[in-house]
């Protein structure tokens, strides 16, 4: 092999490695402690069109969450259950959060982000981007795009074609909620529903 080609190869191998690292605010999600944020939540599919929902998104370990749409509807999780409550309705819905985790698994990835590399294979997809390949043929593919060190944006199309955006409008870390962020608040005369309706 003569000198020139030599030299042609060596930066080739040395930017393998670069194209493929992973994006620092992908590595440091699974430690991130909690997360706020607004957020817009996209749908577009052939049957439904295009729907727009907004609201207020808080996370924390452990599995707690508290999503509260502009709409009313408010979804929360202590890490123990999910509740779901419709104020247009008075309806409510509880879940146990594992069996919502095995029915949605990209719940499961907000809530326990350490669960990720059990569904998924990470790639760098460029910049700030990471492709997520799915370990199962039963879960969607995602794309995971970072802004200022946290996650902003994740994408995908859900099993009935629907192409699904979760934009976080103004992600930040704040200080530790405690609890009582994550009980549900449901008031009396509120018709219980069983997880089938």
């Amino acid at each position: 092999m003569s000198l020139r080609v030599r030299s042609l190869c060596l930066p080739v191998l040395l930017a393998a490695p670069l194209a493929a690292a992973l994006p620092a605010w992908w590595t440091a999600f699974p430690r991130v402690p909690a997360l706020v944020s607004r957020f817009r939540q996209e749908s577009d599919s052939a049957v439904f069109g295009k729907m727009t929902r907004q609201g207020n998104l808080l996370l924390a370990r452990g599995g707690k969450l508290k999503v509260a749409y502009d709409s009313g509807l408010v979804v929360t999780s202590d890490g123990r259950h999910l509740v779901q409550y419709d104020p247009d309705t008075r309806t409510a819905q509880r879940v146990e959060l594992a069996r919502a985790v095995r029915d949605f698994p990209l719940l499961g990835i907000l809530l326990d982000p350490a669960r990720i590399g059990l569904l998924y294979r990470a790639e760098s997809a460029g910049g700030e981007t990471v492709k997520l390949v799915p370990r199962t043929p039963d879960i969607p593919a995602l794309q995971a795009t970072g802004r200022k060190g946290l996650l902003h944006v994740l994408e995908w199309t859900d099993p009935t074609g629907a192409r699904q955006r979760l934009e976080l409008l103004d992600a930040k870390t704040p200080a530790a909620p405690g609890p009582a962020a994550f009980k549900a608040q449901v008031p009396p005369g509120t018709r219980w529903a069983t997880p089938n309706g």
